[in-house]
């Protein structure tokens, strides 16, 4: 989850004003968390409380009602009305805030599941269940990898979105937020990373949605990569104190 995070702040101040710098300052007086980081903590309190997606959702955003980037405003208004139901969205939400599911699960078939739970409160859409679960399997398959090579992310990439996956990705600079932009792309960037710090950079300097494409890359790369404990540490220093405890539980959790 920590991967999510600090990829997620590192392109918080690129989003709109795009950099292909790739040697970008990471963490900047004006870098913070954003929607991606907030829905990722709230999916990992979920399952750290046996509690329903929806309900954990809906609490941590309302809590943080105006990150830095806002939310979306369909999620928006799913998050403030009083009968919340999914919008058959296939946006790249489902994807970046997906990652504490590969951890905090023993099996692939669970993490499918559970995947395809945490993105259909919203995301109900086949594009945006799929990017999903491509992610949380990515994710889920490296992490118990004896060998943590880079096939792994091609792999899953070529089962859920057809051999010419890496073929097909959204030009530098584009700004795509759809799941079947940006999860192709990020199993690419992650599968071409030499180290975490690398994986980060080049999501970000790709350009885009850079801080969704940030957060998604810094999720797989976290579990092919170790993370710098300087990194964690400043990356930690944004959240507050009750976004750390639930980190805290959650590192103490996962498998």
């Amino acid at each position: 989850m920590i991967g999510t995070i600090i990829g997620d702040i590192a392109g918080s101040n690129y989003e709109f004003d795009n950099t292909s710098d790739y040697n970008f300052t990471m963490f900047g007086s004006e870098s913070d968390f954003t929607d991606d980081t907030i829905c990722t903590i709230a999916v990992a309190d979920a399952i750290l409380n046996d509690a329903d997606y929806q309900t954990s959702m809906r609490r941590w955003c309302r809590k943080y009602p105006h990150p830095k980037g806002e939310y979306g405003s369909y999620f928006l208004n799913w998050v403030m009305r009083p009968d919340p139901y999914p919008y058959n969205s296939y946006g790249n939400g489902s994807a970046m805030r997906v990652a504490p599911v590969a951890w905090l699960f023993d099996t692939e078939e669970q993490v499918r599941i559970e995947a395809r739970k945490s993105a259909e409160i919203t995301h109900n859409h086949p594009e945006g269940i799929k990017g999903a679960v491509a992610i949380a399997v990515a994710i889920y398959r490296m992490r118990t990898a004896v060998d943590k090579c880079a096939e792994i992310f091609e792999t899953v990439a070529k089962e859920f979105y057809g051999d010419d996956a890496f073929d097909n990705l959204p030009p530098k600079g584009f700004f795509d937020v759809t799941c079947q932009g940006c999860v192709p792309l990020s199993l690419y960037i992650a599968s071409k990373a030499s180290d975490f710090e690398d994986a980060v950079r080049l999501a970000v300097a790709y350009g885009g949605d850079s801080d969704t494409v940030g957060a998604i890359v810094g999720s797989l790369a976290e579990a092919r990569y170790s993370v710098p404990d300087d990194m964690k540490r400043i990356a930690l220093s944004y959240l507050t104190p009750e976004m750390r405890d639930v980190y805290n539980k959650f590192e103490r959790k996962r498998r």
